[in-house]
This record gives C-alpha cells, sequence and structure tokens, in this order.
C-alpha cells in the first residue's frame, strides 16, 4: 500500500474568542469557559509500505532475507494437486506447520507464513486445530503478521534477525561503545534569566516564527495512577489547563509575539499517538476546537507497537489470553523520525519555508520557559541538533550527553549515553575514576530530558538517506544469571535521542543546558508511591504533586528575576507523603508571558507584591502590572485587543486553600494523584471580553476613595481593617464606572 498524506492547507491568523456582553464582568467564582464548535484536528493514519516502496536502512541495520516470491503460489496450488502430489508436498514445512489449513490462506499471507516457518516461528502455528475450526480466528491472526510485516522497515524477517543479533550482544554482555574515547560535547550553560539567557531567548523567538513543533505523546498515563492520556491531565490546579492546551496556547503564543501571525504563517503541531491514545487525543482535540488552533494546524501521526520475545532465539510471543494473536508492545519513541518522513510533514514544512523542529515530550510543562533560548542557541552556532539538557550528578539515573570518538578520528558523534554505560566508559578510557562531579559541584555530561531542536535542511537528507530508522536495542529481563530465560517477554526498542548516531562526523551537534533544573524540567511520571519512595532517597520525585508546584515556583522566579516582585519566601510543604516547596500559586499565561521578556516588559519594577499562598492568574497578551498588591485570589482574563493596566489595585479576599486530601470526601483520580483539592472560597476575577484600553482602578475612582478612608489615626487592627475596606472600595467604585460605561 501507499501511505496516505493529507496535504496541509495554508491559513492565516489565530481564532480569538470573543465573549458577548458588558466589557468588564466580576465574579465571585471561576467561571467554566465555553468550547466553540467547528474545528477539527487534522489525522495521518500511517499505512504499511510495500516492499517496492521500502526505504534505505539505517546504518548498520542487517539486510532483510529476500523472500521467494514463488513461495506463495506454490504453497497455494499444493492443495490442489493430485493425491499422490499432494503426498510429495507434504514434505513442504508449510503444509507441515499449517496440517491442511493451507487454503484459508490468500498468496500473500501464505507467503509470510512460509518466511517465519524458515526463521523457526513455526510454534505460532502448532496448536491450530483441524481446517472448520476456529478458522475465523486463524484468519485473525495471519491478518495481524501480515499488519507486523508491513510495519516494520525490511519486514518481520528483518525483526528477527535484528533481535537475534541484539540478544546475542546482550547475552553476552557487549559494549555498544567499545573502541569510543568519551569527552564533553560543545554546548553551553545558562543561568535561568541572566542576560546571555535573555540575549539567546530573543534570538530563540525569532527562529521560533519559522519553527514547527513535535509532540510526543503515545502513553497512557498508567504509571501515574492515571487510567487517562497523559495530556489531558491538568498541569496545575489554578487554570486547570491540561498539558496539550499548555503546549497549543504555547505555540499559539510565539506564532503571534514572534511575527509569523502577522505575515500569515502558522506554526505547525505533530503528535505522535499510539493505539492506547490516537483516539482520545483526537477526541480531546474535537471537543476543545484543538484549543484555538486552526483546522489542519494539528497532526496525529500514529506509530505501530512491533512484536514480543520470548527467548534468546527471538521466537515471537504468543498473546498469554489469546493463542491467535502476537504479543505486541509499543517499539519506543524513535519511531517519531520515520513517521515524520513516511508522512511527508518534514518535506512539506521545509517548502513552506520553515527552518526548525522543536521536540518535546508530554508532561514537561516547563519546556517553553527553556525552548526559546535553546532555539536561539541553535540558530546562533547553526547547529544541525541541539539537546534541551539539566544539570546532571554523577551516577544519577539519567542518560548524558557525550561526545565519543575514535582513536582514528572516525565515526565521531555525540549521543545520549546510559548512565550506567557511560561510567564503565569513562573508567576504561579517560578517567579511572568514572563519573565524578567537577568543581561545579555536577558532573561535566550534561543530563538527557528528550527536548530537541532540529535543523530541517540537514534533517530531511538525513531523514530520506534513512528512511528515519533508529538504531534498536533490546533490554531483556533475564530470570538468572545464565541469561538463558526472560522472566517476561521482550521487544526490540529505539529512543529518539539516538537519531545522532547515523549522523555524517560532520555534523552539529550540541547542548544547551539550563542550569536552574526547576525552570526547565518538572515532569510528570511517577506515582505517590514511587514517589515518595524517591523523595525518601533524597531524589526528585517527578510526581504530579512537584509538577505543579514547581510551576508557581518557576512563575514566581520570573517575576522576581525579571520585575523585581515581592513574593516572599517558600513554605515548606507536604502531601501524600511527598514534600514540596509551596510558592504563592502564580500562572502567567502563555499568551501573557511567552518568553521570560514579556515579563520584564509587562510588569514595572517593585510593582508587584503578593502574600504567602495568594493566587494570580493573568491570561491576556495586553495586560500590564505597575502597582498591584494580592493577599488572597486574583484573576484578570482579557481577549485580544483589551489593553488592561493594574495600577493601584489592591485584593484581599479569603483567596483560594490547597486543601490536603485526607481532608475531602470523593477525590477524583486527578486530586488523588497530586494529595489535595483546590477549594476557592473567594476570588476577584476581572474578565475584559471587549477590545479597549481599562485602568484598574480608574484614577478618578481611585482618589475619591483615598478621600474617604479612614482616619491613619485609627490604632491597631481596626487601622488594618479600614485600609482592608477603603481598598474594597476603591475597586469597587472603579468597576461600578467602568460598569456603568466609564473608560479610562
Amino acid at each position: 500500500m501507499a501511505i496516505r498524506v493529507l496535504k496541509l492547507v495554508a491559513g492565516v491568523g489565530v481564532a480569538a474568542a470573543a465573549g458577548a456582553g458588558a466589557a468588564v464582568a466580576i465574579r465571585k467564582t471561576k467561571k467554566g469557559a465555553g468550547d466553540a464548535a467547528g474545528h477539527q484536528q487534522r489525522s495521518i493514519k500511517m499505512q504499511p509500505l510495500s516492499d517496492d516502496a521500502a526505504e534505505p536502512a539505517a546504518p548498520g541495520t542487517p539486510e532483510p532475507p529476500v523472500r521467494d516470491a514463488e513461495a506463495a503460489p506454490a504453497a497455494a496450488a499444493a492443495v490442489q494437486q493430485e493425491p499422490a502430489a499432494a503426498a510429495a508436498a507434504s514434505a513442504d514445512p508449510v503444509a507441515d506447520a499449517l496440517k491442511g489449513n493451507e487454503k484459508l490462506f490468500s498468496e500473500q499471507e501464505l507467503a509470510i507464513i512460509r518466511m517465519l516457518v524458515e526463521e523457526g516461528q513455526a510454534h505460532l502455528f502448532a496448536a491450530w486445530p483441524a481446517p472448520g475450526e476456529a478458522d475465523a480466528d486463524k484468519r485473525r491472526l495471519l491478518q495481524q503478521l501480515v499488519l507486523l510485516d508491513a510495519n516494520y522497515h525490511g519486514g518481520l524477517a528483518a525483526y528477527i534477525h535484528n533481535a537475534k543479533q541484539l540478544l546475542a550482544d546482550s547475552k553476552e554482555g557487549r559494549n555498544a561503545f567499545d573502541g569510543y574515547t568519551p569527552s564533553v560535547p560543545e554546548g553551553e550553560r545558562l543561568d535561568f534569566g541572566s542576560g546571555r539567557f535573555l540575549q539567546l531567548e530573543g534570538q530563540g523567538l525569532e527562529a521560533a516564527g519559522k519553527a514547527a513543533f513535535v509532540l510526543v505523546a503515545g502513553g497512557l498515563g498508567e504509571r501515574l495512577g492515571y487510567q487517562g492520556i497523559k495530556v489531558a491531565l491538568p498541569c496545575e490546579s489554578a487554570s486547570g489547563r491540561c498539558f496539550l492546551q499548555l503546549y497549543i496556547e504555547s505555540i499559539l503564543a510565539l506564532q503571534d509575539a514572534s511575527g509569523a501571525a502577522a505575515e500569515g504563517r502558522r506554526l505547525p503541531l505533530a503528535i505522535m499517538t499510539s493505539d492506547d491514545t490516537h483516539g482520545r487525543t483526537e477526541a480531546l482535540l474535537k471537543k476543545h476546537s484543538n484549543f484555538g488552533m486552526e483546522e489542519g494546524q494539528v497532526v496525529l501521526i500514529k506509530q505501530e507497537k512491533v512484536p514480543c520475545l520470548i527467548d534468546n532465539d527471538a521466537h515471537l510471543a504468543l498473546d498469554p489470553s489469546d493463542a491467535y494473536a502476537v504479543q505486541t508492545k509499543p517499539h519506543g519513541h524513535g519511531d517519531v523520525h520515520g513517521l515524520l518522513h513516511r508522512s511527508g510533514l518534514t518535506q512539506q514544512w521545509q517548502q513552506q519555508g520553515l527552518q526548525w523542529v522543536c521536540f518535546f515530550q508530554d508532561t514537561n510543562a516547563l519546556v517553553f520557559r527553556a525552548l526559546l533560548a535553546a532555539l536561539g542557541l541553535s540558530a546562533a552556532n547553526d547547529y544541525d541538533m541541539n539537546s534541551l539538557a539539566v544539570p546532571r550528578k554523577a551516577k544519577e539515573a539519567i542518560g548524558a550527553i557525550t561526545r565519543l570518538t575514535k582513536a582514528d578520528g572516525s565515526g565521531a558523534m555525540t549521543v545520549n549515553v546510559e548512565y550506567n554505560q557511560l561510567d564503565p566508559l569513562l573508567r576504561s578510557t579517560i578517567n579511572k575514576d568514572g563519573d565524578v562531579n567537577d568543581e561545579s559541584g555536577w558532573s561535566p555530561f550534561p543530563g538527557n530530558i528528550n527536548q530537541l531542536v532540529l535543523k530541517l535542511s540537514s534533517y530531511v537528507p538525513q531523514l530520506a538517506a534513512t528512511g528515519g530508522n533508529i538504531s534498536e536495542f533490546v533490554n531483556p529481563k533475564y530470570k538468572d544469571a545464565t541469561k538463558t530465560a526472560f522472566k517476561s517477554s521482550t521487544r526490540l526498542e529505539c529512543m529518539m535521542q539516538d537519531y545522532p548516531k547515523a549522523l555524517p562526523v560532520d555534523t552539529k551537534v550540541g547542548f544547551t543546558v539550563v542550569n536552574q533544573v526547576w525552570a526547565t524540567y518538572s515532569p510528570v511520571k511517577n506515582s505517590p508511591a514511587d514517589a515518595r519512595a524517591k523523595a525518601a532517597e533524597g531524589n526528585p520525585t517527578h510526581s504530579a504533586t512537584t509538577g505543579e508546584m514547581d510551576i508557581y515556583k518557576a512563575n514566581c522566579e520570573a517575576l522576581m528575576l525579571m520585575a523585581g516582585a515581592d513574593v516572599g519566601s517558600p513554605q515548606e510543604g507536604m502531601y501524600i507523603g511527598i514534600p514540596v516547596e509551596e510558592w504563592p500559586r502564580v500562572v502567567l499565561s502563555p499568551s501573557f508571558a511567552p518568553c521570560l521578556a514579556a515579563v520584564k516588559d509587562k510588569v514595572a519594577q517593585g510593582s508587584l507584591l503578593l502574600a504567602p499562598k495568594s493566587v494570580l492568574l493573568l491570561e491576556g497578551r495586553d495586560i500590564s502590572v505597575k502597582n498591584l498588591r494580592v493577599d488572597g485570589a486574583l484573576v484578570v482574563r482579557a481577549v485580544p485587543g483589551a489593553k488592561v493596566v493594574l495600577d493601584g489595585l489592591t485584593v484581599s479576599n479569603q483567596g483560594w486553600s490547597w486543601t490536603p486530601i485526607e481532608k475531602v470526601d470523593s477525590p477524583t483520580l486527578e486530586e488523588a494523584i497530586r494529595g489535595f483539592r483546590v477549594i476557592r472560597n473567594e476570588t476577584l476575577e476581572l474578565v475584559f471580553d471587549q477590545p479597549g484600553d481599562y485602568i484598574v482602578p480608574q484614577p478618578a475612582a481611585a482618589a475619591a476613595a483615598a478621600d474617604e478612608a479612614p482616619a491613619a489615626e485609627v490604632p491597631g487592627d481596626e487601622a488594618a481593617a479600614a485600609a482592608t475596606a477603603a481598598a474594597a472600595a476603591v475597586t469597587a467604585k472603579t468597576f461600578e464606572a467602568v460598569l456603568a460605561g466609564g473608560q479610562a
């Protein structure tokens, strides 16, 4: 079959919601946003390649065996022979394996059966009953085998051959990096919010106007204790944004801030899904009208699974619960490169004038806080590939970005090396102490987090040369030291970060480290129980609890660094046994702050004061802060064109509480994995749903309220209460004027 590719549709602009009614609405409770209808994401279902359309294999991939084109017709004809001839044909291993079931199958299916029997896979058919019994199930198995054969480059024969080689290497303990000498690769380490960071961020924002984005989202939330798709999880509870909404709004904000929208260019998003997530991702996008992206701007590409293996001889595993199905598992996120190539997306992006592709993972809400700096460094250094990375402690259980070079200078590459491979490699080559921290207190080899920036002009021809096929590995769990039996079935896997292994020696590959991990990387991937265990060991928990709290921390730090905001000191907290730092709950929407420089531009120096555990949500690109005090909860929402200045506003109310889950009834799954429920006691919510210029509070109203304020000599608590009442009066008078039609 040929690949079906839906062409991208050119379009301009970003859909903007505009509410009806008064220009400003004041609400005491949070308003649920309605969803517009009619938008649909574009979905590309990957069709299998036919043999004559197969892409070239990645370097080092064994050549698949040549199939006998006449095998299938001969097998099919055998059952039609005269009795004597049929008896002679019974020596055919296919006939022996199928026991008379040959007539059930097409020539294509018989050819696959013959190949499998020749590759030692006759056990797949050994328990089959005679013809006439379970025939539909037999056909079902063959249909699955045809699909598995078509979806793997080189077919099942190549998969089996590759598996045998990799399993033999695993059993013998062969080191894939024998003959290589490691060194620290080229790259740069940045402090969040530093002058150099902001410089690169500015270059990255310009480059973002010609970037495509790829989200790897093939996994469910089972490891978290969540039954849905991970991208549907709220990234934080204050706004309730799910991860997918955050990512799409971030891309749309960059589309606007980079000038791409003004030039009529949309920034595309491709999402790699799996059988587990595809339908639910489609439904999530449809329900929320693509979260503001236009039809065709977001594309789904679905990866297929590969067969499981039951032993070192690469025998394919039948499903333990179904004798007529091969057990399958995901092949790994390395499939994203091949899918992008075979879908035609990368070629289309290049033809549209795009220059970069940014890859990111499904539950790291902080990625866009650092991605622009990495993109800027790629543009400045003309990197073909750049890995956004984090500081890494020596021997920490995270892969390391490493430069590897052979003694003769050949085969040099900058790749991820797993921590359990790096230490022995260093000991055997350049450092008898192995992986150790340097004077900075960190390993010189940065930690890989699988957030990548690739240059399209080199990426597209490399995909054409390799078909996007990525080197594979196998990780069997053996029953004992003999390594002859597995605890459970295994399969071949590939990782997206191994893309550089096939690159030419002269390819420019680097890294970008943001020294403050909390500003770059706080993934949500561990269950509460696993998170507690990691916390007890002194390791990052990477839980839904810390993932949320790190968002608030990053936003508070951004306000302090860029605007000298007073947000107090973090308080120690604990939810479901997971320790956290509790900062004011600050959410700066992507439209308000697509980059750190926007925070600096929109929040005046020393203009913001937040009491501990206060809530501040700013959603809108044209909001600015000149003088704001919050002790409670303030939510400000403004549509594009509504220019809002918060100047002299003081908010004091009961705010919101993050209540431990032990104190609430019937927690949701989302609440259970976080360890708290947000109870909204009292909120000042200001909604500007009409374009215009607004100052809050209005100067005239502020002056009138000040004149009416009680005298300063009111003592003690009474004075504080009077000040609070005066501030409330300022706010009330301001919005009475606005609602009456007054505008600054």
